[in-house]
């Protein structure tokens, strides 16, 4: 994150950033069935962790069965569910108002809304809502990069967990196949004020306001600074298929990775990923 990003992205408001979720909140279109539906919902789902197997394995749901879990940014609640699902008592925080209202919904249609606490803030100010709670696990996945100040909303974080407890953190990673295919595809390899032009496609609908991306150590520097030790940083998440198709709800692979064998695939996401993976621990 140079000092570019951070002086383009401080001139965007958070009202910015509730404005463009609430207008589309993330994954709404994961399914064609009627909003609210257990199908819908279980398509959303399906099609989040096929396409995101990683997931998952991150953030690790079983183990936090009896444990206090703080998720930042939860969007319309697929992780949630399976927070619930595995028995995590669970408080889930977004600023969209629509993406939370889906996500209540989803609970209640999931039989888990008893184990899940929603709640509307912004996580620049998050310790002012959740007052001296402490959590064992702060999980956010693919969040804090789209608020203006992410030092602000990590530092809030740490207030949040408990000594001891565990960071759970998806940030985007610049030096991905996403960045070089927005520049060159998107961008007809316009590089120049790079950072604006990453965040307009950044996500499935055009023109996020915000979109930090990160490399391995400043994504390491960034966590630490707030007060966490980092045990891992690792990079996954390469999207293989074509949009036209994808859009359509069919999976037809681009063709450099329909030739690229499965295991040299997976060695090119794990250094191009466009998800950067930090799990870390909160210092005393």
């Amino acid at each position: 994150m140079g000092p570019n990003a951070v002086r383009i992205f401080a001139d965007k408001s958070v009202a910015d950033v509730r404005q463009y979720w609430d207008e589309r909140p993330c994954n709404i279109r994961h399914s064609p069935k009627p909003i609210g539906s257990k199908e819908y919902f279980d398509e959303v789902e399906a099609r989040k962790y096929f396409v995101e197997p990683h997931i998952p394995g991150f953030a690790q749901f079983d183990r936090w069965r009896g444990k206090r879990v703080l998720e930042v940014g939860c969007g319309i609640g697929t992780d949630s569910i399976n927070f619930a699902r595995a028995g995590a008592a669970l408080t889930a925080v977004d600023l969209s108002s629509e993406s939370l209202r889906i996500a209540a919904q989803r609970a209640d249609v999931m039989g888990v809304a008893d184990r899940i606490r929603f709640l509307e803030a912004d996580a620049e100010t998050l310790s002012s809502a959740l007052a001296d709670e402490r959590f064992d696990l702060v999980y956010s996945f693919g969040v804090i990069h789209h608020t203006p100040h992410p030092d602000r909303a990590l530092a809030e974080m740490r207030r949040l967990a408990a000594t001891g407890g565990t960071l759970k953190l998806m940030v985007y990673h610049r030096h991905s196949w996403k960045v070089f295919w927005i520049l060159v595809r998107q961008e007809h390899g316009r590089f120049w004020n790079a950072e604006e032009r990453i965040a307009r496609h950044a996500e499935a609908q055009i023109g996020c306001p915000v979109a930090f991306t990160y490399t391995r150590r400043e994504g390491r520097e960034l966590v630490e600074r707030a007060g966490f030790e980092v045990s891992k940083v690792e990079a996954d998440h390469v999207f293989p298929y074509r949009i036209r198709d994808y859009v359509e709800y069919r999976y037809v692979k681009q063709p450099q990775f329909r030739a690229m064998p499965a295991p040299v695939f997976r060695t090119f996401e794990r250094a191009f990923g466009w998800h950067l993976l930090i799990t870390a621990e909160a210092r005393a």
